[in-house]
């Protein structure tokens, strides 16, 4: 039995434990803001925080969660008021949407370990997500208007 504590709630597990965490989230609890990409890893589509670090769920199996703490976008503020998802909605970053959860996860993690990224670190941080629509410069702008505390 694999036990995951999801946006701080205890969760069990009796399947496969090489589920991938993304489909435990989507399928098994619906918490659908986790986005199906590459399912390589190549995308950031997927991205949540696992005991604060943005991990890929799409090749993080469930037990790789295990005993840890995994926040998805549903649980990273209850109002959506974080710091990044205020920003986002100020410089108003999304066009499709499509990867802004993941994005927004990132984002979360970036400025959780470095509080006042400059530029240049924004963009290498947020290097391995992609935004089809290429919303790139407005996520930046929000990323850096996010650290000085929308």
């Amino acid at each position: 039995m694999i036990k995951v504590k999801i946006n701080g709630q205890e969760h069990s597990w009796d399947g496969d434990p090489a589920l991938p965490l993304l489909w435990y989230l989507r399928d098994e609890l619906g918490l659908t803001g986790a986005k199906f990409g590459c399912g390589v890893a190549l995308c950031g589509a997927c991205t949540v925080l696992v005991d604060g670090q943005a991990a890929r769920s799409c090749i993080t199996a469930v037990s790789d969660a295990s005993g840890r703490e995994v926040t998805t976008i549903e649980g990273l503020h209850p109002t959506g008021d974080h710091p990044v998802q205020k920003a986002w909605r100020e410089v108003n970053v999304p066009q499709c949407g499509f990867c802004q959860s993941g994005q927004i996860m990132q984002a979360a993690a970036l400025l959780t370990q470095n509080p006042k990224p400059s530029h240049d670190e924004i963009r290498t941080a947020m290097s391995g997500n992609i935004c089809r629509c290429g919303c790139y410069q407005r996520i930046e702008n929000a990323v850096h208007l996010a650290s000085t505390g929308v």
